[in-house]
């Protein structure tokens, strides 16, 4: 896994600014530890940072397709699972190879198929390929958007970099934020394309990008099909069985340290199950992994249910690790720690936005970091309850049945924090306006029944919506500390089957995520297959939130918070007893903190 930045402008000579180049690659060193490189050209400059996991001896980027006046330089960014395969295949085409990178083969992919190589891959990817003879950039994302790609205008072309943080290096891109901005980021749609940053676009997952003299196409690749489904229940769970393993077991590839990531649930429980069983396989019944959970100090005492959250994970996640047999670590943080100014700008820093969920970005930041002491490499359970129905919003008649984004009806519209009526953003009218061309984006077979159809589109707009924030935050909080991690159930093939798969038949037992608590039958204790689903932990201790509301409080001495932030409706959050203080509210104050850590940190002009 790595970071990947540069530019091509066909109105300047990119050989004089290797310094800029530098400077780009710089602000990704936490993504890539290991190395870093560059390379430039009369018109494109390519940078990359590593972070080695699979052949570290030659697998160094930016990476040419021969050392002598290159014709085709890609810096990448990923693990391609499928890279054997293609290897063989290219190597039949009469292609060689000079290293066992994943990398080189993208690298020879290229030359034999060109844009259309991104057909040919499976895995987790972004990419940026410089072709000098056709004088043309290829941008290239992978399917679900695991691995994040941004790009922004500049004379004569683009930059385009894993992060925004490496744009605001080249002296053409500032960090400015408009009112546009404003409603991407408080509005909680999560759209793919605008940002936060005014000019900075993100590549659509599915999507490839070209630049040439020509100007700037963009195209999507892949994207989810409504497809007819002719399996009985049997024959499902067999096959999404076999579609899980099959993602695990490829996954499972690294030269370093590799774990799993395992909190109780049946998400992470099967999945873990499954490596486990596969690295007995291949290195003997003694072979154990790691696997690691986080608690909260004094969260057994101190648990009260929310509405995500109904139960204590960790009971859990040490029962599922003994029944496995893997070596399992619990990190347990305190509220001191999740209230650390410095902890909490580096998450700010790390995902390069104001829009967050507070102490569980915090946890999640420090249980990476705790991690990446002994792995470089962890397996986690994103995109299982998309992909098999697992949240409330499939199985709630007032969310099949409302006319907005079944997200916005968990915590309420508040969950964002409210913004000054003063700015006049109109993000109800904007929410009702992407909700409408949410819908009309989701494909349809032409005998579905009403209810086959509404899920559908609440499988489609969870899969292309809600899980992209869910990538982003995993992405971003990973690699800030150096941690690669994978995620199986992102496994195109695996989401195409499911996304098929009537809704009756997903949802057969009456419960959520029917079709993998059968295909998990004797992967999971009995406990973690028939537990009620519950979301990521957040602490319920009242030191952290009287510590928060003071740091709200700090936050809201500042002139430009107040400009943005709504205070008649953060006051009585202030003013509510600690213990008494709501997890939604609560986040109105976490978002308020990080608005503060943000302009602080980047300094934006805000031209509303």
């Amino acid at each position: 896994m790595c970071g990947i930045t540069g530019w091509v402008s066909f109105h300047h000579d990119a050989r004089t600014q290797g310094p800029v180049l530098e400077a780009m690659t710089a602000t990704l060193t936490p993504r890539g530890p290991d190395a870093g490189g560059v390379w430039l050209g009369e018109h494109a400059a390519i940078g990359h940072r590593r972070l080695a996991v699979i052949d570290p001896a030659g697998g160094v980027q930016p990476m040419t397709d021969r050392p002598e006046r290159p014709t085709t330089v890609l810096s990448y960014s990923g693990e391609v699972y499928n890279h054997h395969q293609l290897r063989a295949e290219l190597r039949g085409r009469g292609h060689s190879f000079h290293t066992r990178s994943d990398t080189e083969v993208v690298l020879r992919a290229y030359a034999e198929w060109g844009a259309d190589l991104a057909d040919h891959l499976e895995g987790m990817f972004a990419f940026a390929i410089w072709d000098e003879r056709a004088q043309r950039l290829l941008l290239v994302r992978d399917r679900l958007g695991v691995k994040p790609l941004f790009w922004a205008a500049v004379d004569g072309g683009l930059a385009f970099a894993s992060e925004p943080k490496a744009l605001f290096a080249h002296p053409e891109i500032r960090p400015r934020v408009d009112a546009d901005g404003l409603r991407e980021a408080y509005s909680l749609l999560f759209n793919t394309g605008p940002t936060v940053w005014s000019g900075v676009r993100e590549v659509e997952p599915g999507g490839l990008l070209v630049l040439d003299r020509d100007g700037i196409r963009e195209r999507r690749y892949w994207q989810l099909e409504a497809a007819a489904h002719g399996d009985d229940r049997d024959t499902a769970v067999d096959r999404i069985r076999e579609l899980v393993g099959t993602a695990v077991r490829s996954q499972l590839e690294a030269d370093v340290p590799l774990c799993s990531l395992l909190s109780g649930g049946i998400d992470s429980t099967v999945l873990t199950a499954l490596l486990a069983d596969e690295l007995r396989l291949r290195e003997g019944p003694d072979a154990r992994i790691r696997s690691y959970a986080v608690d909260y100090s004094d969260q057994a005492e101190q648990f009260t249910g929310d509405v995500l959250r109904t139960g204590h994970d960790t009971p859990y996640a040490a029962e599922a690790g003994a029944f496995i047999g893997t070596e399992h670590s619990t990190v347990v943080l305190d509220p001191r720690a999740l209230l650390d100014p410095e902890h909490r700008k580096a998450v700010v820093v790390a995902r390069d936005s104001p829009i967050g969920v507070g102490d569980m970005d915090t946890s999640l930041y420090l249980l990476f970091g705790e991690i990446r002491q002994h792995s470089t490499v962890a397996l986690s359970g994103e995109a299982a309850d998309e992909v098999f129905g697992g949240y409330p919003w499939f199985h709630s008649p007032k969310a099949l049945n409302a006319a907005t984004f079944p997200w916005l009806l968990v915590t309420g519209d508040e969950a964002a924090m409210p913004l000054n009526p003063a700015l006049d953003l109109r993000i109800g009218e904007f929410r009702e306006d992407t909700y409408r061309s949410a819908l009309a984006a989701v494909p349809h077979l032409d005998d579905e029944t009403p209810a086959e159809h509404r899920q559908r589109e609440m499988q489609h707009l969870s899969l292309t919506r809600w899980l992209r924030q869910l990538l982003h935050r995993k992405d971003r909080l990973s690699m800030a500390q150096g941690l690669e991690v994978r995620v199986p159930y992102c496994d195109h093939r695996l989401v195409e089957y499911a996304f098929a798969t009537p809704w009756k038949l997903k949802s057969f037992d009456g419960r959520e995520k029917s079709l993998l608590r059968a295909a998990g039958a004797g992967l999971a204790p009995d406990s973690v297959l028939h537990r009620p689903k519950n979301h990521y932990p957040a602490t319920h201790h009242p030191d952290y939130n009287r510590g928060l509301q003071d740091l709200a409080r700090d936050a809201l001495s500042t002139d430009q918070v107040r400009a943005l932030a709504d205070e008649t409706h953060l006051k009585p959050c202030l003013d509510t007893p600690p213990d008494r203080l709501e997890w939604g509210h609560r986040l109105r104050l976490e978002r308020v903190v990080d608005l503060a850590l943000w302009l602080d940190h980047y300094r934006p002009e805000l031209a509303l």
